[in-house]
């Protein structure tokens, strides 16, 4: 599998780790927001190390035997620690049942027995299939669970000369305080607005507003461009737009169907976005009432300002309620109620009196 380019903003990351091939930390921490380009990163600074014959950026050629082992997914020095759940998104499902929810259920960690079997592999090839480098991926690092992160620690506490890290989290806190001390940290940056209009140029995206709804983020933004996270972003904003006139309850029986539907948590559309998105959108009515401009929905502004015009304080009372809500938001004991409790609390605040 072929790994498309790095985006311009991230080459001064790689330059800096480039030059610094010969002292490499035994583990780096990539650290940066989901759609900062983390993970292509670490994929192409992996199959560089791994490269007999990388060009003179320092990117892997394409054409040893090295890089055909990893376009091909077997090269026997890379190894990926991913939660199961998203191992199985390119498997086909070959029962159905309670059983099978359980086991996904449960697959969102990163779990003990998995780093056991990355600690087994990588004893049996002490010294690389060459004697270069071996690269470990993990990602996200902070999916861990409190067993798994102290299995990997013992292996950080005593790295072996060939062996990198490669430790990608978007929420470095959550770690294991004595993992990220025995890290060298790389942070992401975010690109400023032109060098983004253009890359996103470059992807055909012509809806520039996603770049705010995407927190100046634009590969996150290109996932919002298309597909279903575009479909339902564009439905929430038109029934939020509704609101003052739709029924909520109705409205929370219609998206508990899209949020249960099949292939939306694939797609990552689920009730933890669903609230993020409805306290953007509700942030930015209580930033149009005050005359500013929108920063998430700005291709929604013109509705927006329809309903929110003069009414920053009732705004920002719906959008609090909302905040007071998230905690249980990934976990609601009846999705169906939860979403009628928070609409129909967002319509009365918003409802003109």
């Amino acid at each position: 599998m072929s790994l498309e380019a790095l985006p311009a903003w991230l080459l001064p990351v790689w330059q800096d780790l480039r030059s610094r091939q010969g002292r490499l930390a035994h583990a780096l921490l990539l650290t940066g927001p989901h759609g900062s380009g983390k993970r292509l990163f670490a994929e192409h600074f992996a199959r560089s190390l791994l490269c007999q014959s990388p060009d003179e950026k320092g990117f892997a050629c394409g054409h040893c035997p090295d890089c055909t082992w990893m376009a091909s997914g077997n090269h026997p020095d890379f190894f990926c620690i991913v939660p199961a759940a998203d191992e199985a998104e390119t498997e086909e499902a070959s029962e159905a049942g309670e059983s099978t929810k359980k086991e996904k259920a449960k697959s969102t960690q990163i779990v003990i027995d998995q780093v056991r079997s990355l600690q087994a592999s990588l004893e049996i090839g002490a010294g690389g299939h060459a004697g270069g480098w071996r690269v470990v991926i993990v990602d996200p690092a902070e999916a861990m669970n409190v067993a798994a992160a102290n299995a990997l620690l013992k292996a950080l506490e005593e790295p072996s000369g060939n062996t990198l890290y490669l430790m990608l989290s978007n929420a470095p806190r959550r770690l294991l305080a004595t993992i990220r001390s025995r890290c060298q940290v790389v942070t992401f940056p975010r690109p400023g607005k032109e060098p983004a209009f253009a890359w996103l140029d470059a992807q055909g995206i012509k809806n520039k507003a996603l770049l705010g709804f995407a927190s100046s983020l634009p590969m996150a933004a290109r996932e919002y461009a298309s597909g279903p996270l575009a479909e339902a972003r564009s439905k929430l904003a038109a029934d939020l737009a509704a609101l003052p006139v739709k029924d909520p309850l109705r409205l929370a029986a219609e998206w508990e169907t899209r949020l249960k539907a099949k292939g939306a948590a694939e797609a990552g559309l689920n009730m933890a976005v669903f609230i993020d998105w409805l306290e953007r959108w509700l942030s930015d009515g209580v930033w149009v009432a005050m005359g500013q401009h929108a920063r998430f929905f700005a291709d929604f502004e013109d509705a927006l300002a329809a309903q929110a015009r003069g009414r920053s304080e009732a705004w920002l009372a719906a959008y609090r309620d909302v905040q007071e809500r998230r905690p249980i938001a990934l976990h609601p004991l009846n999705l169906r109620l939860f979403l009628e409790d928070l609409l129909v609390g967002v319509f009365r605040r918003l409802a003109v009196r």
